[in-house]
């Protein structure tokens, strides 16, 4: 393993206008020529009017902070999950943040910050403002206007990822980049708290997807110094001339949605989840089928390392988890029943109405219910049958290839969207981070894999050189929930849809029996959303209650002890 060295840094005292938060947590330091270049102006703000819930309301907002003094200087011309596009903001576009005070937090020092990651996919996030002039904004389906109304402060947070060109043509979002960036937005806020509105020990995460699993590992890693070489190198906020941190990047609350993580083991819990009872068999998606079941036969093992239990005491493996699967399934059903008395679910030989959005407007498809045995009456499920429910979920959206996280470069495919561009140096198009993929990738001249380097897997990570594993475990929220090193999040709100087929259910139960074991995680509230796809922000009102709830749970943020 090679971790990359950091930038030295220069120290200079503080300039008396500017005003530093810290924490009793936090050691006392010379402010450093970045942090001083890091001053926010709370006079430099633009008032835009919105209307949510019918009300108008006044919010100032303060446009594309950049909260790094080094950001990565960009091309022009992006491409994205959307297309080509040409940004206007190539010195910081990736490292900023635009940040939304609605009238009621002014000057309130202890309002949350509801802190949103855009990144779809893994990819990197172009600034991006949710807070627009005149937008109208619902509280019960928007989570922007919900936050509004709230009194919360708003940040629109920009990173750098996968698929990010350099003004140089190399691709320097490669992970751990966008962790690295996250936490330097975290410690402008706390570097700035006494200037701006809400308060830095309140940032609550919100992200879907790639964000969800970006929310996860800041989430799950505060304060660990794995990531100080990387923030010296970007002039983040608190690290001194030394390499040393001198403010906290931890967070209070972490709201994912179908969080894309644990990738290093990803292709094993998904190949495994499909396989085992034959699903990709049943649905016509097993072209590869002696692949799959070598990648699926890994997972046991790596399922029995991580020494997890069920909420009951029990010993969560491969041999439990389908039944634990389907106590969470049933679960997420009876919640969704006892929640409205208008909620039913179809009986067996109905049919599921499922509606899907796209370029061409909103489409409906019916499938047969053969898998859920509902009492709509009693608000109980008699019965799940696991094959058919997991035959369900893959028919209403397609299961992804095999290999489904790390497929570029094996069976000669270049032009697959999956993961593998995420990893490497800023230098190379991607690499394989996965075992399988890694010794199976058959292109020739890409730099990756046995081909091209006649190592192995395990020869390649044996190097002293190799910074793949470096780049895995960065990433990993699973590595450091439960570790002492890291102050992982007090407060946790994960969900995935029933209807998810994006990752394996298997990666969701996981990261929330961590969470229940840590005994830093004083609440975790984790649930299969009911009829739900890979998607987030979906149940807003019930979300927004959850972050009210540990806000006030945890008190006043300005009193001692309360961070």
């Amino acid at each position: 393993m090679a971790i990359i060295g950091s930038l030295a840094l220069t120290a200079v005292v503080t300039p008396a206008s500017f005003a530093v938060a810290s924490t009793s947590h936090e050691r006392d330091h010379v402010v450093d020529p970045q942090d001083a270049a890091l001053a926010f102006d709370k006079s430099a703000y633009t008032t835009i009017t919105v209307t949510v819930d019918g009300q108008s309301v006044n919010v100032r907002w303060y446009k594309e902070l950049c909260y790094v003094a080094d950001p990565v200087e960009a091309a022009a011309q992006q491409s994205g999950i959307s297309g080509s596009t040409t940004i206007g903001n190539t010195r910081c576009g990736y490292q900023s943040m635009n940040v939304f005070v609605p009238e009621s937090a002014v000057g309130d020092q202890r309002a949350p910050v509801y802190f949103a990651v855009n990144n779809g996919g893994w990819m990197a996030s172009y600034i991006k403002a949710s807070v627009t002039a005149g937008g109208t904004y619902d509280s019960s389906t928007s989570n922007v206007g919900a936050a509004l109304k709230a009194g919360y402060v708003f940040v629109d947070v920009a990173s750098r990822s996968r698929g990010l060109v350099g003004a140089d043509g190399s691709s320097p979002g490669k992970a751990p980049s966008a962790v690295v960036d996250a936490k330097a937005a975290v410690r402008y806020l706390r570097l700035n708290d006494a200037m701006m509105p809400g308060s830095a020990e309140r940032i609550v995460v919100n992200g879907t997807s790639g964000g969800g699993a970006l929310s996860s590992i800041l989430g799950a890693s505060g304060n660990d110094s794995e990531y100080d070489s990387y923030l010296a190198a970007i002039g983040a906020a608190g690290i001194d001339s030394k390499g040393r941190s001198t403010l906290r990047d931890d967070v209070f609350a972490v709201n994912a949605y179908c969080p894309i993580t644990d990738l290093g083991n990803a292709d094993v819990a998904y190949e495994w989840l499909y396989n085992v009872l034959g699903t990709r068999d049943a649905t016509g998606s097993n072209a590869q089928a002696e692949d799959a079941a070598e990648i699926a036969a890994g997972f046991p093992a790596y399922e029995e390392s991580l020494g997890l239990r069920n909420p009951d005491g029990s010993e969560l493996t491969a041999a439990t988890m389908l039944t634990t699967i389907k106590k969470e399934v049933i679960r997420s059903a009876e919640a969704y029943l006892k929640a409205d008395a208008a909620h039913t679910i179809p009986a067996l030989g109905e049919n599921f109405v499922v509606a899907s959005g796209g370029a061409g407007g909103s489409t409906t498809k019916s499938y047969v219910n053969d898998w859920i045995d509902v009492d709509n009456a009693a608000d109980k499920v008699r019965s799940v049958d696991m094959a058919k429910y997991l035959k369900f979920v893959a028919t209403q959206a397609t299961l992804k290839t095999t290999p489904a996280f790390d497929a570029v470069g094996v069976y000669g495919n270049t032009t697959s969207g999956t993961e593998t561009n995420l990893f490497g140096p800023y230098t190379q198009k991607y690499l394989n981070y996965t075992e399988f993929s890694w010794n199976n990738n058959d292109v020739a001249g890409d730099g990756s894999g046995l081909d091209d380097t006649g190592l192995t897997w395990k020869q390649y990570l044996a190097k002293k050189s190799t910074t793949v594993d470096d780049q895995l475990h960065l990433i990993n929220p699973m590595d450091f929930v439960g570790t002492e090193d890291a102050d992982t999040a007090p407060n946790w709100y994960v969900r995935n849809g029933t209807r998810d087929r994006d990752t394996s259910f298997i990666i969701g139960i996981n990261l929330d029996r961590a969470l229940e074991a840590d005994q830093q995680v004083k609440d975790v509230n984790f649930q299969l959303a009911w009829n739900q796809p890979h998607a987030g922000n979906y149940d807003v009102p019930e979300a927004m209650a959850w972050i009210a709830k540990v806000v006030k749970k945890a008190g006043d943020p300005l009193a001692e002890g309360h961070h």
